[in-house]
C-alpha cells in the first residue's frame, strides 16, 4: 500500500508532462511567424512557472494544515 501514492504522482506526472509537451509543441507549430512562435514560447514558459509555483505553494499549504491539525507526517 506504501508504493500507490508514489505510482499514481509518477504516472499523473508523466501524463501531465506529456499534454503541456504536445499543447507547447502544437502552439509552437501553429506560429507564422517568429515574433508570434517567441509569443508562445515566452507564455508557456511562464504558465509552467505559474503551475510549478502553484504546486509547491499547496504542498507547503497542505502540511502546514496538516502540521495545524497535529498530523505526524515526518518520513520512519
Amino acid at each position: 500500500m506504501d508504493w500507490v501514492p508514489i505510482v499514481f504522482l509518477a504516472f499523473k506526472m508523466l501524463v501531465f508532462g506529456t499534454a503541456m509537451f504536445f499543447a507547447i509543441k502544437w502552439h509552437y507549430d501553429q506560429g507564422k511567424s517568429k515574433k508570434e512562435m517567441r509569443v508562445v514560447v515566452r507564455t508557456s514558459a511562464v504558465v509552467a512557472v505559474v503551475f510549478v509555483l502553484l504546486a509547491v505553494g499547496f504542498v507547503f499549504a497542505t502540511f502546514t494544515f496538516a502540521k495545524w491539525l497535529g498530523i505526524d507526517l515526518n518520513l520512519p
